[in-house]
């Protein structure tokens, strides 16, 4: 019930009108990687999935922005079910990527910003390498660039106040980890699949 409370109020505040240009909403394991501007990023792509896609899809989110109250603790296990990782203090010991693996192997699907810090919406940043990890390591598991528009405006990156404008979430063609492909050369390609989603 709140997470259908909160669909709706995302809709009415980000409008955002939603484009299958490149693959269509199954409920197929994918991982979703997109563009980061704001931190509603996550919850207006996860809104948009069709509610059976939705239920088993999870946002991967930093442990310290979304453990900081009770309130975003409670939004982040009971209604995201996000798979929480950190970002301060990355060790051997402490991987993100073995929370991802895990989530994957229980047959969720993902959404990743692999920027990996919000951007002014401008020109999308290099990729970290977690993606390539996860296609190298995950090779069945699609990847769908996912472009999210005008969200920089709607929330932009230091505001705690959203402004009412619509924004535009597009999904495209999934891409894959060629046989042999390099790391830099994967996260590029990918950067530019990403980019190219991007309205004019």
């Amino acid at each position: 019930m709140i997470a259908s409370l909160l669909v709706g109020v995302v809709k009415l505040l980000a409008g955002p009108s939603v484009r299958w240009a490149g693959c269509a909403p199954e409920r197929r394991q994918r991982i979703y990687f997109a563009n980061h501007t704001s931190h509603l990023d996550a919850i207006v792509l996860w809104s948009s999935l069709p509610s059976d896609v939705r239920a088993r899809t999870r946002p991967v989110a930093a442990r310290d922005y979304w453990t900081k109250d009770r309130l975003r603790l409670y939004l982040s296990k009971e209604v995201f079910n996000a798979v929480l990782i950190e970002r301060q203090k990355v060790s051997a010991e402490n991987n993100p990527l073995e929370a991802l693996l895990k989530a994957l192997d229980e047959d969720s699907s993902l959404i990743i910003f692999p920027e990996g810090t919000r951007g002014a919406g401008e020109e999308i940043q290099p990729f970290k390498s977690g993606l390539y990890h996860l296609a190298r390591k995950r090779p069945a598991v699609e990847l769908v660039p996912v472009h999210i528009d005008n969200m920089n405006r709607i929330l932009p990156k230091g505001e705690v106040l959203a402004v009412p404008l619509l924004s535009c979430i597009t999904f495209g063609a999934p891409l894959r980890l060629a046989d042999d492909e390099a790391k830099p050369a994967f996260l590029e390609r990918a950067r530019t699949a990403l980019a190219g989603l991007k309205l004019a």
